[in-house]
């Protein structure tokens, strides 16, 4: 046992010394996780893992003027400390660790910083996504990040995480991943489970009961006092939902109201936007608080939104306000921030066959009154 910076710490020998770790507080195992190789069980260690665990159920640590954000107060390349609910945990496609983690508040939106004409790559991402039937499982307000690990510190933390659990993140990074935020658990950083009852838990959980209460709670924090006057709907008696609402429906097919940004285009050029015919074709990325889809702005629903057929420079004007892209900012790389709009969405699908795997998003009922 060795003292360091005031915080005490356990150093292992390899030559002489040997351990095992066993589940905490709410364990009920007395097999360990982990061992070390030279690791003896003995008789007594049943009695010293039942006394730690009855120690720990009264035990509050002295964490002292330790600050806890929400998420929505991160910011990128920042260390922060959290206290975050698990909702999922599951493996990569690299096999790897991946926990998704909730406070019931909205991250940030993401100022764009790139040229426009690299957003043609952007507009096909989607960013991470689960299967539809693990998406119906969470939460379908507030942002839910990716929890990732560091090399080395991927088998000691996920033994421990627990889905459902509240959990205080210590010292965390946050970093960016194709558009949105995501959580790393460095060598440096502290794990801890936290009981229900805690002040601290109750308090995120009754905000979020509230923010679910309100007529305006789905939302995104982001887009208050009210969204961008740049677009109008024909159903503005309708309820707001979020894109996880949208995502999680249970219904194919069916209509909703959202708030969302406009991230990305396709194609870009707004004399690309019609068939050699006259019909519009163009496919919007859309994003808020709780996920990021594809919406075709199609035929009639086209010329609804852009007033008909303008000239090419005012469509390219009306395509900038709707990316937040400034007048000098086209050909450059600058920093662009979409603003928050009112639209109208659809669902429906392509194959009978298949119904949710061919489950798409159409943009309709919604004008883009931007003046010239």
């Amino acid at each position: 046992m060795k003292t360091h910076q005031g915080e005490i710490y356990v150093v292992f020998n390899k030559k002489f010394s040997s351990f095992a770790l066993y589940e905490g507080q709410y364990g009920t195992s007395f097999q360990p996780y982990d061992v070390s190789p030279k690791f003896q069980p003995r008789d007594l260690d049943k009695k010293f893992i039942l006394s730690l665990r009855d120690w720990l159920v009264g035990f509050e640590l002295d964490e002292g003027s330790t600050n806890f954000s929400f998420v929505r107060d991160i910011k990128e390349s920042k260390h922060v400390n959290l206290i975050c609910k698990i909702v999922y945990i599951c493996k990569d496609a690299q096999d790897g660790a991946l926990a998704f983690v909730w406070d019931g508040t909205d991250a940030q939106p993401i100022s764009i910083d790139t040229k426009l004409a690299n957003e043609i790559d952007n507009a096909h991402q989607l960013g991470p996504m689960l299967p539809r039937d693990k998406l119906c499982t969470l939460p379908s307000v507030g942002s839910i990040l990716r929890l990732i690990f560091d090399k080395g510190t991927e088998k000691q933390s996920l033994c421990v995480l627990e889905s459902g659990k509240w959990v205080k993140f210590i010292n965390v990074l946050c970093e960016m991943q194709v558009g949105f935020f995501q959580i790393v658990v460095t060598a440096f950083s502290k794990l801890r489970y936290m009981p229900e009852e805690d002040h601290a838990i109750q308090a995120r959980q009754r905000s979020y009961e509230e923010r679910l209460a309100s007529k305006l709670g789905r939302i995104s924090f982001w887009s208050f006092p009210w969204p961008s006057p740049i677009t109008e709907v024909d159903y503005n008696d309708e309820p707001f939902v979020t894109l996880m609402d949208v995502l999680t429906y249970p219904k194919v097919t069916a209509k909703f109201k959202c708030v969302v940004r406009v991230v990305a285009v396709y194609p870009l050029q707004a004399k690309d936007f019609c068939s050699p015919e006259g019909t519009y074709r163009v496919r919007l990325s859309l994003e808020d608080s709780t996920a990021r889809i594809h919406a075709l702005l199609y035929a009639e629903d086209g010329c609804k939104f852009f007033d008909g057929h303008p000239s090419v420079d005012a469509l390219t004007r009306k395509r900038n306000k709707l990316l937040g892209v400034s007048a000098s900012g086209e050909n450059e790389a600058s920093i662009r921030n979409p603003p928050w709009v009112q639209c109208c969405l659809k669902s429906y699908y392509l194959n009978k066959q298949d119904l949710w795997g061919s489950r798409r998003y159409r943009l309709f009922g919604t004008r883009l009154v931007v003046v010239d």
